[in-house]
């Protein structure tokens, strides 16, 4: 019976969200540390989908057919770093707006805010 349920179960989750343009939200992530993996683009070259990654961390994006209106996004993306205050660093030094640090009950070792260029809202957490 063991061996059927393990058959019959999913073994992974890769969230994909809709982009107004994946490309931007390519640039965005790569500034998180995530790299392509899979990419489809149109015959004219436009980025249509993308599969991004690093380490345990995985999303994709695929082209919105409408406008992506960052108030009703209704999830959320959380995230975690080894060392949150150099992100935050590196973040800020590249002109994305984010939290200062806050220390909630469920994350005391940290976390912060940010909202990608679609309005998705990811939260960062320290790891470890």
């Amino acid at each position: 019976m063991a061996e059927t349920l393990t058959k019959s179960t999913v073994i992974g989750l890769v969230p994909m969200a809709f982009a107004a343009h994946v490309q931007r939200s390519v640039d965005f992530y790569r500034l998180l540390g995530m790299e392509v993996r899979g990419s489809l683009r149109v015959p004219s070259g436009e980025l249509k989908w993308v599969h991004l990654a690093c380490d345990q961390a995985e999303l994709m994006f695929s082209c919105a057919s409408d406008p992506v209106i960052p108030s009703q996004q209704a999830v959320l993306f959380y995230l975690y770093s080894p060392d949150l205050i150099a992100l935050r660093e590196h973040l800020l030094a590249n002109h994305v707006k984010v939290s200062a640090i806050t220390y909630p009950d469920y994350m005391p070792k940290g976390e912060i805010r940010v909202d990608d260029p679609d309005g998705y809202v990811l939260l960062i957490g320290q790891s470890g």
